[in-house]
Parts: C-alpha cells; structure tokens; sequence
C-alpha cells in the first residue's frame, strides 16, 4: 500500500482528473518523489509559515545590492505554490512538491568593485565565493564549505581546474572537461556529491541514487560519488548503445557502492523500471531515494561559476565605467548552463549570452519566435547529449526573466505538461530576446566546424563544443563587429572518436581512457524476459539492509 500525505493525495487527484500527456504522467512520479524526500528531510530550514492555510504565490525574486552572507538563504519554487527550504532542503527534493524548480529567493547585486576583486580568483575561488553566497554558514561554515569544494576538484586534471584556451582570430575556448570522465558535469556533479555527503553524515543517513542514462550522466554521477560512505549508486545504461568508452567508464568502477546495469533496451525502455520504483512514495521514503541530474539546484549553482571565469579571462580591461561586456556562447540541451548564465547576468555580470543548439532546436525556437513546443521526434545527432526535447531549465529562465512571476510560470509549464506547445507571452519573450540570442547548427555544420578549427588551430573539438564554435565563426566570417567572445567546451573530443572521424581527422585517445579497456568490468545483466523492475526493488532493498546493518553495528 502507499501511503502519501495529504498534499501528496491531493496533486495525484488533481493529475488523475486531468487529460495526461506522457511528460505530466512522468511529471507526477517525480512530484510524488519531491514530496517523500521533503519528508524524509525535514530540514530545520523549511519555512512553514510561506504557506498557509491558503497557497499564495511567492512573492518576486529581489535583487539586494548590500546583501548579508551571514542570513539565511531561502529558495522558493518557480510555481510559487511550496513552502520555501533552506539549501539543504533544494539539494536533496530536486523537484518543489507543486512541480516546479528550486530558485533563491534572492539574488545578491555585485557592483563593479566587488567583480573586480572577484577577478583575481582562480575557478575554484570563484565557486567558493558563489557558494558562499547561496549557502548559508548556518548550514555550512565557510572553512567546511571551501574543504569540500576542494576535495571535490582533487581528481581533476588540470591545476586550473577549467581551462582557456586562446586560439587564432579571438577564438577563446573555455575548456569544461579536465575531470576523470571528460565531461562538463563533472564539475557540478561532484561538487554536489560532496554537499549531500556532509549533510548525510551529520543526519547519520544514507542515500540510494538511482540513475538511467544514456552516456555522459551516469560515468560523472558515479565518479562523483565513489567511494561515498552514506550513498549507494546504481545505473541503468542501455547496454551496446553507449559509446564504448562512455561505458567502460561506468561498469570498471569496482567501489562497493557503485552498482552498474546493463539494459537489453534502449534509454526509454530502461526508464520504465526507475518510474515504477519512483512511483511508489512509500518504498521511496523507506529507501531515501532520489537521482542526480541537472534540475538540482546545486548543479547549476557551480555552473555559474562558467561564466564568472569566461568573463574575467576575456575581458580587456576592468578599469572601465561601465565594465566592458564579453559574449558567452553556451551549447546546451536542458539549458542548465544557460540558466546559470542568466542569473551570472541578473547578479550584474556584464555578459551577452548566446544559446547555441544543433537541429533539436526548442531552445532556439523559443528564443527567435516565442515557439516553446515540442517537435514530433528527437533528432539523433553528432551532438548527442543535446538531443533534448525538454529543456527544463527553461523553466528557472522564464521564472527570472518575468520577474519572478510563479503564477504565470505555473500556467505556461502547465500548459506544457498537458499540451506539449506552448507560445510564449510577448513581454516575456521580449525580455528573453534582450537577454539571450540563438543559433541551430546541423551536423553537416557540426563537422565543417571540427575540420576547420583543426586545419586553423591543430585543436580538436568535441560535437558540442563545435555547435559553439560554428557560432563564432559565422560572426568572424560577416566580419561583424563584437565584444570579446568565449565558447564553453562541455566536453573533450577524446569521448566522441565516431565524430572525429566523420569531420575527416584522427582522434587523440589519452592513455587513461585506452587504459579502461585493460580494467575488469562489472555489469549486471538486464535481459529481456526479466523484471527488470523487481531486480531494482530487490537491489535497493538489499543495499537498505545492508547500510541499516553498518549503522547498527558503527561505535557511536
């Protein structure tokens, strides 16, 4: 039987009497999720008294130039109908329990002296100093804060941590990929793993993360918690339909707490089993439950940081009044790095944002005519991890940009949910317009720009980072006029070998990605014919017992 509070009760009963499209049934099992994660972490920083008898929309998001470190931070939902939470109470609900997304209640103003100390900052400072502001010392003191940001970059690559690189004709790339998978997302991801651990060891809790992915996610979700004491992982890949090197990636991962699965299926299919398991609020709850992917806030709280370092590397000059505007060009999928740079632009950075997309293109749709809606099919691409449909951090970006106005956010993400088409309202797509420009690049595009960044720089570009660079191009080619530029490389070319070869050139394999393919493999089969279902309840369950019998038997 599940049980389910009165809330909980009563957003099922309102999705039942609903027309359900496929994104609000799915929508549903997450609210449910958000619910039993808010009551599994009833976190001293939730403010009951936001919400009373009767939900009222929160009130906006206040922009407070002298703003004070030391108060409590407190995050509202987009949807303006949920109780405010403190950080600790966004990091571990995902999803606010009336659907929306997590958002600070306030946003600190940063005047030009404050951006000009800031300018100093190596990328790891610079997070530092973001996540200061957004995490109270309440929750985490400062000197705790920078440890665990620390620890989080240990294992990257590169003494920068990020990297630029200054390449012919202004092309200034912001490599994003020096963690060990090679991927953007290690970055956030392992900066929130440390986040989750801190608060799970002075709770005494553990956590089951349960992820289905079809690449990218899953290596950079297990790599950021490897080895974690309070959290158990387990993924659910599409078994010979990864990447080969995005798959050794996940199944050499030997800790104890990794448990890796491959699906006879594709990435709908293998799904279905983590909906049915999320679905049931009351194993949710029993098991704390919950996943990691880029609609946490934490995630895009660190991806600010992006921007902050673009800026300050690509700025001619801060001696200025007003400090001089650099453009960011932002590949993306579900906008969570766009996102992250229109809050960098509300704080009172001086970027121009340039969303650059290849053929799946709501984004850029939204952006030109105000057309957020869905296309019929997801195009399969050279730049796969943009593949997106949904863009749900579109949501954040509508939500700021209307001047924090959840009721109208509420009724265009509804409008959404239920008719996959939505036409953006003309203020707000007048204020998207001035914030954000936009590109779409086809593959033929895509492989033209790898070649001829090659053939210019001896530079080897990953897909995404080509959709970015193919934006720079055009601008240099026009010869149009323009403020310094940085494109953000997501990911290294060294993951995409099938795209480098398309584009005419010969892919560079460091040795520690050849070196996987002499590690021991573990993967646990998914065939068809099974349950696959019952064999994650069973897995779950099983590390629950497992943890429970730690806990007993640890001296306290």
């Amino acid at each position: 039987m599940i049980c389910l509070s009165r809330s909980g009760h009563r957003y099922l009963r309102r999705v039942h009497n609903r027309v359900c499209s496929p994104l609000l049934i799915e929508r549903s099992i997450k609210m449910a999720l958000a619910l039993s994660l808010l009551l599994f972490f009833p976190t001293p920083g939730t403010s009951s008294s936001s919400v009373g008898t009767k939900l009222s929309p929160f009130p906006a998001c206040s922009i407070t130039p002298s703003f004070e470190v030391s108060r409590i931070m407190w995050y509202v939902s987009t949807r303006g109908m949920a109780p405010r939470v403190d950080f600790e109470g966004a990091l571990f609900s995902g999803y606010a329990p009336d659907g929306g997304l997590y958002m600070p209640e306030e946003l600190p103003q940063l005047g030009g002296e404050t951006l000009r100390q800031w300018s100093g900052l190596s990328y790891a400072g610079l997070v530092k100093a973001l996540c200061s502001l957004f995490i109270g010392p309440e929750l985490i003191p400062k000197d705790d804060l920078n440890d665990l940001i620390d620890r989080a970059f240990s294992r990257f690559r590169h003494k920068e941590v990020v990297h630029l690189c200054r390449l012919r004709n202004g092309l200034n790339v912001l490599e994003l990929w020096h963690g060990v998978t090679y991927a953007f997302k290690d970055l956030s991801l392992c900066c929130t793993a440390q986040f989750l651990q801190y608060f799970l060891e002075k709770r005494k809790k553990h956590i089951t993360v349960v992820v289905g992915t079809s690449g990218d996610t899953g290596s950079a979700a297990i790599e950021s918690v490897q080895g974690a004491k309070n959290v158990d992982i387990i993924v659910l890949l599409p078994k010979g339909r990864c990447t080969k090197i995005q798959e050794l990636q996940m199944t050499t991962v030997l800790r104890e707490n990794v448990h890796v699965f491959g699906v006879e299926g594709n990435s709908d299919e293998l799904d279905e089993p983590i909906k049915a398991v999320f679905a049931d609020v009351a194993f949710v709850k029993k098991h704390n439950l919950m996943s990691l992917n880029s609609i946490n806030w934490s995630r895009v709280l660190v991806q600010m940081a992006h921007h902050f370092f673009a800026y300050f590397q690509c700025a001619p000059s801060l001696d200025t009044h007003p400090l001089p505007p650099v453009e960011v060009v932002v590949p993306t999928g579900a906008a969570g790095n766009l996102a992250a740079g229109c809050i960098a632009q509300k704080m009172g950075l001086p970027i121009r944002l340039v969303v650059a997309v290849n053929c799946n293109d709501i984004i850029h749709r939204t952006v030109q005519r105000g057309d957020f809606s869905l296309s019929e099919t997801v195009k399969a691409t050279l730049a796969s991890a943009m593949d997106i449909q949904v863009p749900y951090n579109m949501e954040r970006i509508f939500w700021l940009l209307s001047g924090s106005d959840s009721q109208m956010t509420r009724a265009l993400m509804e409008q959404f949910e239920r008719t996959q088409r939505v036409n953006v309202p003309k203020e707000l797509h007048s204020k998207l317009s001035e914030a954000v420009t936009s590109e779409s690049m086809m593959d033929e595009v895509i492989t033209q720009t790898m070649l001829r960044c090659w053939e210019e720089n001896q530079y080897l570009l990953c897909p995404h980072s080509a959709v970015a660079v193919s934006y720079h191009f055009q601008q240099t080619d026009r010869q149009q006029p323009s403020p310094p530029r940085c494109c953000l490389a997501p990911a290294s070319a060294a993951k995409f070998p099938e795209a480098v070869l398309a584009a005419g050139l010969t892919p560079d394999t460091p040795a520690d990605i050849l070196a996987l393919e002499r590690k021991e493999a573990r993967c646990t089969p998914m065939r068809k014919g099974d349950d696959w279902t019952q064999m994650l309840r069973d897995t779950i369950e099983n590390l629950s017992r497992q943890w429970q019998g730690h806990f007993q038997n640890t001296p306290e």
